[in-house]
């Protein structure tokens, strides 16, 4: 089993190819392109933290159970954190906030980067699209966005925040 952490699927939102510039001509290829992506990596046994705006409210397979019909051609088994499109649409997840150590890392997850927590020094987050990938909050406080819109489409594994994490502080160090 691995875990795997992702944020902004939108599904069925046509709007948000144009609004972030995603690579896809309809709303249809960019679902299916989310869904094979997601399930190259995640096996029906990992767990996936997701952190916010599943689906969209206005899409086709929106309604009561609209986030069922992905959720379940999706593998894995799903932490879902709040994101701002969730509020309106079938999800209904009331996790705001979870905190988690893991890799002897202290982690705070949250849908929006102004959520995150400044006391802690790895801060995960969605919400922001392809605005940046990792950036400094404070001192001893990083935040990696995890939008599937700065890694490809794809769920991200901890060995790849782990990198990424040391990519920039090696950069920042000059």
């Amino acid at each position: 089993m691995n875990y795997w952490w992702t944020s902004d699927y939108h599904f069925s939102h046509a709007n948000i190819i144009k609004y972030c510039n995603r690579p896809f001509k309809t709303v249809v290829e960019m679902n299916e392109t989310i869904i094979s992506k997601h399930n190259e990596r995640v096996k029906p046994d990992d767990t996936v933290f997701f952190l916010g705006d599943f689906i969209f409210k206005g899409g086709n397979e929106g309604g009561v159970h609209g986030y069922q019909i992905f959720e379940k051609r999706l593998n894995g088994k799903f932490v879902f954190i709040r994101g701002n499109h969730d509020n309106n649409n079938s999800l209904k997840t009331v996790i705001t906030k979870m905190y988690l150590h893991y890799g002897s890392k202290d982690i705070c997850m949250t849908h929006k980067p102004e959520d995150a927590d400044f006391s802690v020094p790895l801060n995960l987050c969605g919400h922001v699209h392809n605005k940046f990938k990792i950036k400094r909050l404070k001192e001893n406080s990083l935040i990696v966005n995890l939008s599937v819109d700065v890694w490809d489409f794809y769920p991200v594994s901890f060995k790849q925040i782990n990198h990424c994490t040391a990519d920039f502080l090696r950069k920042e160090k000059g």
